[in-house]
């Protein structure tokens, strides 16, 4: 019996005795403001399952020596393709924005097939597009805007500033 209590006792002891933390009597430490704010590349609520087909209407954002005609720096590209995300997000017209801005030499409004899933109309078959251009859009919600950054193997062209309308 003696040991129980022992145990119990060290227990007790070993554990903090049961009694809760003093609270810190420092001020928390205030986060310091990010130099350059930039919007989140993709929209807190996300499409889930991913639709089996999309239509989506897209800003391309490219630089000199991406297989496009741009002529910019990639750092001028990079800073312009955040640019158009948060003025897209704000509203500003998105067809506007494609015609004034995009290095796309289409249209920009691309309808896609998931994958497993057949092409109907003129539809892309998900992996014919180059895969940041997917990755982006079957996560987006109709009516969000989403962004992939510039990658040599995901996103070779530039940055995609993507809106998904069906």
């Amino acid at each position: 019996m003696r040991f129980c209590a022992a145990i119990a006792a060290v227990l007790l002891v070993g554990c903090g005795g049961g009694a809760e933390p003093k609270a810190d009597s420092k001020p928390a430490a205030k986060a310091e403001p990010k130099a350059d704010p930039r919007p989140e590349l993709m929209p807190s609520k996300l499409a889930d399952p991913e639709p089996e087909h999309i239509l989506v209407a897209h800003v391309l954002v490219s630089f000199a020596g991406t297989r496009t005609k741009a002529t910019r720096s990639r750092e001028a590209a990079e800073k312009l393709a955040y640019e158009v995300l948060a003025r897209a997000r704000k509203g500003d017209d998105f067809n506007k924005l494609i015609k004034d801005l995009s290095d796309d030499e289409g249209e920009g409004i691309y309808g896609l097939a998931n994958h497993r899933v057949n092409p109907v109309g003129n539809e892309y078959e998900r992996r014919r597009m180059v895969p940041a251009f997917g990755d982006v859009g079957f996560k987006l919600e109709v009516g969000s805007i989403g962004m992939s950054t510039f990658d040599p193997q995901k996103s070779p062209y530039g940055w995609h500033i993507i809106k998904r309308l069906k």
